[in-house]
C-alpha cells in the first residue's frame, strides 16, 4: 500500500475511538500496510544539526509511539528523523480513559495520555532489535513516573540507557498530564536536572546531544532562564514547543473543554511566536527544532524562518496520514527554489 493510499483510508480509521485508532495505525505500520516513499529527498532539505546528518528537517514528534514499537516503518515513510517516546523508568498505565480526544473542526487534538509507556526495558530491548544502521535519525524523549519520582536521579539514568542507541536524547519537563511535571522547567530545577544528566553524559563512552523540550505557556521571563540554563552548559538544543493548556477563542470542537494538552492547527502561532523568541535569545548558540501546527511545507517554511533547524508533526500526520510527509518535503522545496534559497540552512532564521 502507497502511502497516498493509506491516507485516503484515514476517514475510515478517525470513525474508530481515537486511542483505539492510534493503536490500530501502530500494528498497520508494523504490517506493512502504510507502504513507503521510495522518492529521494531533495538534496536542498539536507543539513546538519548537533552534528548529525538529516536528509530532510521532517521529524515525528514524541507521543505517536510511545514504546518504540513501530520506528523503521515509520522512517520509511520519509521522515528526516523520528522521536520515540516519552519513556519513564517503570511502565505506568497513564490517566483514567477517555484521554485522547479529536476536535475536527480545528484540525486539533486534545490529550491527557499522560506517559502511558511500557517503561524502560522494553523500549531500550525495542531499540536494541532495530536493523541498523537506521533509514534516519533516531530521538529518545525521555520523562519522569507520576509516583515515585526523583528527577535528579531518573532523568540520568534513562539517558545512560538510551545513549548508545539514539542519536540525541530529548528531556521532557514539559508536558501537561504528569503533576507537577512543568515546575521542573523553573530555572534552578532545570539546572539541577540538566547538571545531574549532563555529569552522568561525561561518564559514558556514548555521549548524544541533550534537547530539553518546553512548553508553550511560560512567561516571558521563564522563556529567557530556561534559554540562558541551556546556554551556560552542554545543551544542543530546545524542541519548541510542546501542547498548550491555553484554549484559544477560535476553536469550535465542543470538544475543547476537555482537559489536557491541546496540539494541531490551534497551536501553530503561539508555538511560531516562542520559536522567534527564543531563536532571537538563543543566537544560533542552540539547535531548535519547531513544533505545533506543522501540517504542510507553508507551516514548516515558516517555523524554519522563526529559527527552526528541524520541525515536528504530530497532530498534522494523525490527521492527514502517511502522503503528508512526501508533500511537506515537496512543497517546502518549492519554497526555498521559489525564494531563491540554495540550502535549508540559509533559510534558518531569516524572519526571526
Amino acid at each position: 500500500m502507497f502511502p497516498a493510499l493509506a491516507s485516503a483510508l484515514m476517514p475510515l480509521i478517525r470513525g474508530l475511538d481515537p486511542e483505539q485508532a492510534h493503536e490500530l495505525s501502530l500494528r498497520a505500520l508494523n504490517w506493512g500496510l502504510a507502504g513507503r516513499d521510495g522518492t529521494p529527498d531533495d538534496p536542498i532539505l539536507a543539513s546538519r544539526a548537533m552534528g548529525l546528518a538529516f536528509r530532510n528537517p521532517v521529524g515525528l514528534a514524541a507521543g505517536f509511539d510511545k514504546n518504540a514499537a513501530a520506528i523503521l516503518p515509520l522512517m520509511r515513510l520519509g521522515f528526516g528523523f523520528v522521536e520515540a517516546g516519552t519513556v519513564t523508568p517503570r511502565p505506568q498505565a497513564g490517566n483514567p480513559k477517555p484521554r485522547l480526544f479529536r476536535l475536527e473542526e480545528d484540525r486539533a487534538v486534545i490529550n491527557r495520555m499522560g506517559f502511558n509507556n511500557a517503561g524502560i526495558e522494553a523500549y531500550v530491548a525495542r531499540l536494541q532489535a532495530l536493523q541498523r544502521p537506521l533509514p534516519a535519525v533516531l530521538g529518545a524523549n525521555i520523562g519522569i513516573n507520576k509516583e515515585g519520582a526523583d528527577p535528579e536521579r531518573d532523568y540520568p539514568a534513562l539517558y545512560g540507557r538510551v545513549a548508545p542507541l539514539a542519536d540525541y536524547v530529548t528531556v521532557n519537563v514539559s508536558s501537561p498530564n504528569t503533576p507537577g511535571l512543568r515546575d521542573l522547567q523553573g530555572e534552578a530545577r532545570l539546572a539541577s536536572i540538566l547538571d545531574a544528566t549532563l555529569a552522568a553524559r561525561a561518564e559514558l563512552r556514548q555521549r548524544p546531544p541533550v534537547l530539553v523540550k518546553i512548553a508553550p505557556d511560560l512567561a516571558e521571563a521563564a522563556v529567557e532562564a530556561i534559554v540562558q540554563t541551556c546556554l551556560d552548559r552542554d545543551v544542543a538544543g530546545l524542541i519548541v514547543s510542546n501542547t498548550t493548556i491555553a484554549r484559544p477563542e477560535t476553536l469550535r470542537s465542543p470538544r475543547r473543554t476537555e482537559t489536557g494538552g491541546l496540539s494541531g492547527q490551534p497551536l501553530f502561532h503561539a508555538s511560531t511566536e516562542l520559536l522567534r523568541r527564543v531563536h532571537r535569545l538563543a543566537r544560533g548558540r542552540l539547535t531548535l527544532i519547531g513544533a505545533g501546527g506543522v501540517d504542510s511545507g507553508e507551516t514548516a517554511y515558516a517555523k524554519i524562518k522563526a529559527g527552526a533547524s528541524l520541525v515536528q508533526t504530530y497532530a498534522g500526520f494523525a490527521y492527514a496520514g502517511p502522503a503528508l510527509i512526501p508533500r511537506i518535503k515537496h512543497e517546502l522545496a518549492a519554497l526555498l527554489r521559489r525564494d531563491g534559497v540554495k540550502s535549508l540552512s540559509e533559510a534558518i532564521g531569516v524572519e526571526a
